[in-house]
């Protein structure tokens, strides 16, 4: 029981800190809101002055130039709604069409090892001949793999078309800004060691 009814010192002096605290803080208040209302005015009639001084004046709107029509005499020029004109052009949109949809990615196909890494990151270090088949030397992460006509290399689709002693050669199938599938030539040259 004695611990109970027993309370330190320091809880004591606490409720006139506190109460120090709020005194100080209202004096505060009272200090600043006295001052507010003489000082209201003044700022309100300096910002009517500012509002008053700063209006943009508009800046005068020049005259439209006059139109003047230009005379289309037939036979001079190009005749824009020319029959046979829009027949070729319908038939190269056509053969475009026809162009772009033969060039596609194969899909259905199992991806190949290589085709996760990108052809920046290969190096062509040389080249073998197996069964009097070229076989290129492909370097990627200080690995040698061994890369054979029709393999598939890169992120592109790129498959492998033709391999000499200088590089190979490769056939990408990419998406142009249009969103058409489009080939396009790659090459990895052959990296000569520095030692």
């Amino acid at each position: 029981m004695s611990r109970l009814l027993s309370v330190p010192a320091a809880r004591v002096r606490e409720p006139r800190r506190s109460l120090g605290h709020v005194l100080t803080g209202l004096a505060a208040a009272l200090l600043v809101s006295a001052c507010g209302d003489a000082d209201r005015e003044g700022v309100q009639d300096w910002i009517t002055r500012q509002r008053a001084q700063s209006r943009p004046a508009p800046a005068p709107i020049t005259e439209p130039k006059a139109f003047v029509p230009q005379a289309y005499p037939p036979g001079l020029g190009l005749d824009p709604f020319n029959s046979q004109r829009l027949t070729q052009a319908l038939r190269r949109e056509e053969a475009d069409a026809e162009t772009s949809a033969r060039v596609m990615p194969e899909r259905t196909r199992t991806r190949q090892p290589l085709e996760a890494f990108a052809l920046d990151t290969m190096a062509y270090v040389g080249m073998l001949v197996r069964q009097g088949q070229p076989v290129a030397l492909i370097r990627i992460d200080r690995q040698v793999h061994p890369v054979r006509l029709g393999a598939y290399l890169g992120h592109h689709y790129g498959k492998v078309m033709k391999i000499t002693e200088t590089q190979v050669l490769l056939r990408e199938i990419v998406q142009d800004p249009s969103g058409e599938w489009v080939e396009r030539a790659a090459t990895l040259a052959l990296q000569e060691d520095k030692r």
